[in-house]
């Protein structure tokens, strides 16, 4: 591994760390949440070398100098406190996770076969949402609606408000995933409004429906090609 270069995090404190391994361009970021103007450099410097191996004599200079302009900041600012929760979300593995527009709330999907809203500031549950037949690959969240896709030929809309499913889009021959080097995402978007919303599949089909009807509003093909990927243009 050849370390590269420093990328400094202010919000919360941290450094990332821009490496080479095997000819690709890798990161990694050091998270310095108990940062304070009060902190000793050389002793957390140390502490840092201790526990990562790209951090040699040579580049300690250049992390004490980072470090120095993170507590310049926090001066500036006043004194920041950065709290996460640990939530024991689902009794499988999580998929997906989603935010809505204003960040207040978040879905998280899962192998259970469910899907949970969650309110960002306390990390409280607010709903479970149920009825997937196979497990929730991938989510998209806009308010107030939130969509998710199985590993299976249809999507689901739910108001986040309630947890209510509202419409089940069917249609689609074969799966509705997008497919990547290494992994597998559901080719998935709103539009700005969140009056559409876009499904893509292996089966080489692009479909368009209306989030109030649930009805197919369009629907394109391309002979012998799966959608990977597609975005809406503002």
């Amino acid at each position: 591994m050849k370390l590269k270069r420093f990328l400094v995090r202010y919000y919360p404190p941290g450094i990332t760390l821009e490496y080479e391994k095997g000819g690709c361009l890798r990161t990694r970021s050091i998270d310095l949440l108990d940062l304070t103007p009060e902190t000793n450099i050389d002793e957390l410097v140390a502490e840092i070398r201790r526990s990562e191996p790209l951090i040699t004599e040579s580049r300690a200079d250049q992390v004490k100098q980072l470090i120095l302009r993170l507590q310049q900041k926090q001066g500036q600012q006043g004194h920041h406190r950065f709290c996460f929760f640990k939530l024991k979300a689902h009794i499988l593995p999580l998929t997906n996770v989603a935010f809505d527009k204003s960040g207040s709330r978040f879905i998280t999907g899962s192998y259970d076969r469910t899907c949970r809203v969650w309110d960002t500031a306390s990390g409280t549950e607010l709903h479970t949402l149920e009825g997937h037949r196979n497990v929730v690959y991938a989510i998209a969240f806009n308010n107030p609606y939130g969509t998710f896709h199985l590993r299976i030929d249809y999507c689901k809309l739910w108001y986040a408000e309630t947890g209510k499913c509202i419409h089940t889009f069917r249609g689609h021959m074969a799966e509705i995933v997008c497919i990547t080097v290494s992994e597998s995402n559901v080719c998935l978007a709103f539009n700005p409004q969140s009056t559409l919303v876009a499904t893509g599949s292996m089966d080489a089909t692009a479909k368009l429906w209306d989030v109030e009807t649930g009805e197919e509003v369009a629907s394109l093909t391309v002979s012998y090609l799966s959608f990977f990927f597609f975005a809406y243009y503002i």
